[in-house]
């Protein structure tokens, strides 16, 4: 009786070995997602005051490239911010991506930079933040709605918020590197210029 009834139960158990499925694996994270985001502002982070006839910046909210919000006042709260607006066909925005990658990396935590691409494809942009390496926050602009606030038409544009959101410089055609950190060093990290 015990043969009869343990071979039904090793047949049960073994095909439901055979066609047991293995976990899926996670999906790697998107570029430019909720895990690029900064980390605590280090302690003996020492800026510049903006001047006083700065104009505010202009606020928004947007999705990150994994669908995260992002509100930028709240980045800015805390410490310096550099928006690039970009797109992943603009040929200049590419020959500039390595190193100003390169420069975020550099300045994390200290200087937060955030992209802001418009007109893209996801899968195109996606391609794009890998090849170059874009290890921070990218807020996806599809009705380029951020782009006009900050009186961008085509990318690239570099844009520099100073902590608290005062609004204090814009440059139209986008900034190299080297150009880039001169001017985070002149108005907003106190010792780096």
């Amino acid at each position: 009786m015990r043969r009869r009834l343990l071979a039904p139960l090793l047949a049960v158990l073994v095909l439901a070995g055979c066609t047991a499925r293995p976990a899926a694996e996670p999906a790697p994270a998107l570029a430019g997602g909720a895990s690029t985001l900064p980390g605590p502002v280090p302690a003996d982070l020492a800026l510049r005051p903006p001047p006083g006839t700065a104009p505010a910046a202009p606020a928004f909210t947007g999705g990150l490239t994994d669908g995260t919000p992002l509100t930028a006042a709240r980045l800015w709260a805390d410490r310096p911010v550099v928006f690039t607006f970009f797109s992943s066909w603009c040929t200049t925005c590419a020959e500039r991506q390595d190193a100003l990658s390169e420069l975020a990396r550099r300045h994390r935590d200290r200087v937060v930079f955030v992209g802001v691409a418009g007109a893209d494809q996801a899968d195109e942009l996606q391609d794009y933040l890998r090849a170059h390496r874009v290890e921070y926050p990218v807020v996806v602009d599809e009705q380029q709605t951020i782009w006009r606030s900050y009186a961008v038409r085509e990318p690239p544009a570099v844009v520099l918020v100073a902590k608290g959101g005062a609004l204090l410089r814009g440059w139209p055609g986008g900034l190299d590197a080297a150009a880039l950190e001169q001017r985070l060093g002149e108005l907003v990290l106190a010792g780096s210029g």
